[in-house]
């Protein structure tokens, strides 16, 4: 365990051999209850600053927070500053989403000590490399990764089984009771603390804080990247839109001249998407194009194809279809597929490669791209570096936790806000809830231009009606703060992004930590029968000791690195 002054008295590095079997199936458990991890010492030059810091690569037992009986070993890596004063430095947790995705692609992408080479958006060959990343957030913040049950080397404890922390509530309350053991075992309970979650993970975040606000811990701040947290907008085309023109103005085949900036595109083209595009599309199933000449003119010269294409391959206003169809659609003649992950890589489309669907997993083109280098360096650096070694393979992505994953979802009214095929599950409530009680909590929201899988336009929408509709206080507006960068889903593999991410993200850092106790305060407190009224009532009752005055979201639509 770490003292109060954090790592300085720990020994030299202790490597770690784990010798128990990791299983990653819905029936696979562990019965062993060992907390070790291989801890390591390093230091990383930042803005002309040498922090030294430990690295630890273990596992910590979590409990059934009703009998106290092991519920499950959590595989985690954390980066912690060596001589730090716990109290001050903040702690950030961070996870992918999936859900059945291991930390490991925002570990070796982001903001960790060391961080990937790779050649995005091309195809990354071998040999791989490892560098010291400078945009790493080590000089804001202790840095915590997390592998959820059935990913990486995390497994339930008999008698539990792997499928049952397999589901929005569920993954929700396995990953709180994480926070709050290592808060224990590393003397960080009163530490600022943050989440960080990356897609599914933005889902997750939003459950998760609702969850440690019940059980008494208040965060600073949430980072969302690639958020998805409505389900049900999932194949909207008029969210979609504006990302499909990007991938069109990336590739050089939109109808525009003289050629935009694509910030100002993107004003332009979200402008059309929620105006013009949206009423052709609402006013008849099918639409009547014959009637919408001028609409199906601007659509085609702002994704690069056709008017009499787009109306033929039903890629105008058909939901769950138009995304897909694009991308294999827009450069088909050269033989090639954009990602959908990010839409600046493509993949060969064409001969046998055409008979395999480039969009499904790890065969989309963005996938692709970088998989044998996250594959070969992560197992390099937690052998070599971190010098945690086991038995087990370690499980990056689990199909196995996707393809058995409980969408269904209790929000904090007691509102079933899921469903069993995932297709109407809501967490923006949850944020909601906890905004209107937590009023210092602060939200970052990062989403990338070229991103198809969660548009940063349905993003920027969602968290628009989060406040307006459900949340119904525009006080609460200046709370959040959107960032939009040209890169794709992994926003931080596009190193100019990464860079801009970063400082966005410090001063991120810097603004919330300094504006502690400087926001406005409710004198309440709410009772379960204001719960079960829902958010309107809590925000009625709230707005009685706080008048709430019209603020503007801030959206910035500056792209990185321009």
């Amino acid at each position: 365990m770490a003292t109060k002054s954090s790592v300085a008295s720990l020994p030299a590095d202790q490597p770690y051999f784990d010798a128990t079997a990791y299983g990653n199936g819905p029936d696979d458990f562990v019965t062993d209850l060992t907390e070790n991890a291989a801890v390591t010492h390093h230091q990383l030059v930042l803005g002309g600053k040498t922090i030294r810091y430990a690295a630890r690569a273990g596992h910590l037992v979590t409990v059934d927070p009703s009998t106290s009986k092991p519920a499950a070993k959590i595989f985690y890596v954390a980066f912690t500053a060596d001589g730090a004063n716990n109290d001050a430095r903040p702690v950030t947790f961070f996870y992918n989403g999936g859900p059945g995705s291991s930390s490991v692609y925002v570990l070796l992408g982001s903001f960790a000590p060391k961080r990937l080479k790779t050649r995005m958006p091309q195809f990354t060959p071998p040999p791989y490399g490892l560098e010291p990343n400078p945009d790493s957030l080590l000089d804001k913040t202790d840095l915590v990764f997390i592998n959820p049950v059935g990913t990486g080397y995390s497994a339930a404890i008999a008698p539990n089984t792997n499928r049952k922390f397999w589901g929005v509530d569920q993954d929700a309350d396995s990953i709180k009771q994480f926070i709050k053991r290592f808060l224990t075992v590393y003397d960080r309970w009163a530490s600022p603390k943050f989440l960080f979650g990356e897609s599914y993970g933005t889902a997750r975040s939003c459950v998760l804080a609702w969850k440690l606000h019940e059980d008494g811990i208040d965060l600073n701040g949430i980072t969302l990247q690639s958020s998805i947290l409505d389900y049900s907008e999932v194949t909207d085309p008029v969210g979609l839109l504006p990302t499909l023109a990007a991938d069109a103005w990336y590739h050089q085949k939109i109808n525009v001249t003289p050629r935009p900036e694509l910030p100002s595109f993107m004003n332009k083209v979200v402008q059309f998407a929620q105006g013009d595009y949206a009423a052709a599309i609402n006013s008849t199933q099918p639409p009547d194009w014959s009637s919408q000449l001028k609409t199906l003119q601007t659509l085609s010269d702002y994704t690069g194809i056709a008017p009499s294409v787009l109306v033929a391959l039903g890629l105008v206003g058909v939901a769950g279809n138009f995304g897909n169809t694009f991308l294999v659609t827009l450069r088909q003649a050269e033989g090639l597929a954009l990602g959908a992950y990010d839409g600046r890589v493509t993949g060969i489309d064409a001969g046998i490669a055409a008979s395999i669907n480039p969009l499904s997993g790890s065969n989309d083109p963005t996938m692709t791209a970088i998989n044998g280098a996250y594959t070969a360096l992560w197992n390099k650096y937690l052998n070599d570096e971190l010098k945690f070694t086991a038995t087990s393979a370690f499980t990056d992505a689990n199909d196995q936790a996707f393809l058995n994953w409980d969408f269904t979802h209790i929000d904090p009214t007691n509102a079933q806000k899921g469903s069993t095929d995932g297709s109407r599950l809501y967490t923006a409530g949850d944020l909601a809830a906890l905004m209107a009680l937590n009023v210092d909590l602060k939200v970052l929201s990062l989403n990338g231009y070229f991103d198809s899988v969660t548009p940063f336009s349905r993003t920027i929408s969602d968290l628009q009606n989060m406040v307006q509709q459900v949340l119904q206080d525009p006080e609460l507006m200046k709370n959040i703060t959107i960032k939009n960068y040209p890169s794709g889903h992994m926003i931080y593999l596009d190193g100019a992004s990464r860079t801009a991410m970063k400082a966005d993200l410090a001063a991120f850092y810097d603004s919330t930590i300094a504006a502690r106790g400087q926001a406005r305060h409710w004198i309440w407190m709410p009772q379960r029968e204001d719960t079960r009224r829902g958010l309107r009532g809590l925000r009625n009752r709230a707005s009685r000791c706080s008048a709430p005055r019209t603020v503007a979201f801030r959206a910035n639509t500056e792209p990185a690195g321009q």
